[in-house]
């Protein structure tokens, strides 16, 4: 399925990257760097310099802390993405919010994709996207309230509960009105699931593929690759890359990444494998 998001147009064998910009004082991995709207938006000129395709800007921890309201959340993000519109016209802004409210204003400013990572609490939320042509990211978040951790959280079949959770998703903002080539879906690692959830559900990524939607994976420093390696959160890139190489290459398409040029490498070189690019370069063999 080709995907459309703003003005760019994404053929099915593109692997893109998604930079994370964070405007929250406590983010679980930079730890609030972004927080100022300057380093903000170096941040978001790095990552596309680096090959982001996609940036999202996101107000909000996704885990337990602080609370923020609508009005702090708007605060923190609009005038980040008003000003990432009008430094790169042709980048695909990704906002990540639950709140319609929220999205709603972001949209506005710029926003060509929301990335609804708590599996549609707010059902107002897609009919934003639909209303603004707007995309609409699908996500599998185990069934839990925004910012809650899961608790001895089980499934008869974590793969199968993720697959027609958010097809069912998917399926409900297209009668809503949002195109269906602006929607992707997303397992949601660590969302609602322990460590063996986001590895089955890794393993098994083929068959969320398989639906025709197009599959945004969220890997990057997660807990679970931290618990499969017994590793800090800063000493996850590794982990990160041997996930995205393995989710590359059982068809995810869009890759959400803190290390944005070590990520891209990473495509690029399945890309290479797989027969979808040519090698930069080739000399080797040929002089």
């Amino acid at each position: 399925m080709v995907l459309r998001l703003g003005t760019r147009t994404f053929a099915d064998d593109d692997l893109l990257v998604m930079g994370i910009v964070n405007r929250t004082p406590d983010s679980f991995f930079d730890r609030g760097a972004t927080f100022d709207l300057t380093a903000a938006l170096d941040a978001v000129d790095r990552a596309v310099a680096e090959g982001a395709d996609i940036v999202d800007v996101g107000g909000v921890k996704a885990g337990p802390g602080a609370d923020v309201d609508p009005a702090e959340e708007v605060r923190r993000t609009a005038d980040v993405v008003t000003a990432m519109r009008e430094r790169h016209p042709d980048l695909v802004i990704s906002v990540d919010t639950w709140r319609s409210e929220v999205a709603a204003v972001l949209v506005e400013a710029g926003a060509d994709l929301i990335n609804d990572s708590w599996g549609g609490v707010d059902p107002v939320l897609a009919e934003v996207a639909a209303a603004s042509s707007t995309g609409l990211v699908c996500t599998h978040a185990g069934h839990l309230p925004p910012r809650t951790r899961p608790h001895r959280v089980g499934y008869l079949d974590v793969t199968a509960d993720v697959v027609r959770t958010v097809t069912c998703l998917a399926e409900r903002a297209v009668d809503l009105g949002v195109r269906r080539d602006a929607i992707l879906i997303d397992p949601g690692h660590d969302f609602g699931k322990n460590t063996r959830h986001s590895l089955a559900v890794t393993r098994r990524l083929g068959e969320l593929v398989s639906t025709g939607w197009p599959v945004l994976v969220a890997l990057s420093n997660k807990d679970f690759l931290g618990e499969t390696l017994n590793l800090g959160l800063d000493q996850r890139l590794e982990g990160t890359l041997a996930a995205t190489a393995v989710s590359a290459w059982l068809g995810a398409r869009v890759f959400r990444a803190h290390q944005v040029a070590a990520t891209r490498r990473v495509l690029d070189t399945v890309a290479a494998i797989r027969g979808d690019r040519p090698p930069r370069v080739a000399h080797r063999g040929l002089a």
